[in-house]
């Protein structure tokens, strides 16, 4: 059974109509990276396509300048890779990320003993702008998890509780629709959030998710799963899992109904989590922790948000 590995190559090598053997075996490199991201980093196959197109249209720029193996590149192949870029029209956010694949392929690279030096190692990554986080207002917040009540269905109880739930712990909607029934404490009020392999932690809820969820995990879930065995904490119509499509779609939809007049995504909902917290006083490490940041600059960027939300509160 052909390997991930043997697979990516003949499928890049077929794209580019290359024979030459330097090439060969540099996509090889490039195909055990792949397979790596899948075997030990976990990588989501929408991440392992994006970093094999980054990668391929730098094997292309290489391939340009007549280098044919990994290590003949330098530095100066990296930043003419990167000013190539800029000069084509990308976006700063699209630089960044491609030349983050370079860095990480290269990183793999040397930890293999594939390469002594890394060439990507001193080339400064672009900088993008950072933006405030775009939140809802307390009001609006109010219309959205107001938008299922008024009716007991198996559906509307199941989104009252995931706005509910979404709003009160921040969380992202990767680890909301992995979380299994097990991981919901009702009677302590706390979620047990994986949010890695390596980091798990146990999140309080506050009395009106609790009671969402309690309606939920005992009049509505068991009417969305009478025919399927699972133990997902949030269901679709048929029982199945929820996908993180069909949470953006419950989201959009409930916002419409609040007659919000935006279009309001679950990483809306986690911005407007922290945002508020930082605006009733919560310490920013506090914050921190409750969103799983490593970083706690990646946390002070919704201090532009809590500032934004001061000065429109002191026009009015």
């Amino acid at each position: 059974m052909q390997s991930h590995a043997i697979m990516e190559m003949s499928a890049t090598c077929w794209r580019s109509g290359r024979s030459d053997m330097g090439v060969v075996r540099m996509r090889a490199k490039v195909a055990a990276f792949l397979d790596h991201l899948r075997r030990d980093a976990a990588a989501s196959e929408h991440t392992v396509v994006a970093y094999r197109n980054d990668l391929d249209q730098f094997l292309e720029r290489l391939s340009v300048n007549g280098v044919s193996s990994w290590e003949q590149v330098t530095r100066e192949h990296v930043l003419d890779f990167l000013h190539w870029l800029e000069e084509a029209g990308y976006a700063v956010s699209t630089v960044a990320r491609k030349v983050a694949a370079v860095r990480s392929f290269f990183h793999f690279l040397v930890e293999q003993g594939e390469l002594e030096d890394d060439p990507s190692a001193t080339v400064p990554p672009p900088q993008v702008p950072r933006r405030a986080p775009r939140v809802l207002s307390a009001e609006e917040i109010d219309r959205l998890l107001d938008a299922p009540r008024g009716s007991d269905t198996p559906k509307a109880l199941r989104d009252r509780a995931l706005l509910e739930f979404l709003y009160a712990t921040g969380m992202r909607a990767s680890e909301v629709i992995g979380l299994k029934v097990e991981d919901l404490d009702l009677e302590r009020g706390e979620v047990h959030c994986r949010r890695s392999r390596q980091e798990e932690c146990t999140l309080s809820l506050p009395p009106r998710a609790v009671e969402a969820l309690r309606l939920y995990v005992e009049q509505g879930r068991p009417h969305l799963v009478r025919q399927v065995e699972v133990d997902t904490l949030f269901v679709n119509h048929r029982g199945q899992p929820l996908t993180r499509q069909g949470l953006w779609l419950i989201v959009r939809e409930r916002a419409e109904m609040a007659g919000l007049g935006k279009a309001v995504t679950p990483h809306m909902l986690r911005h407007s989590f922290a945002t508020h917290l930082l605006e009733s006083g919560a310490p920013l490490q506090e914050v921190q922790a409750r969103l799983g940041h490593a970083n706690l600059t990646t946390t002070q960027v919704y201090l532009q948000s809590d500032e934004t939300a001061r000065r429109g509160s002191a026009k009015t």
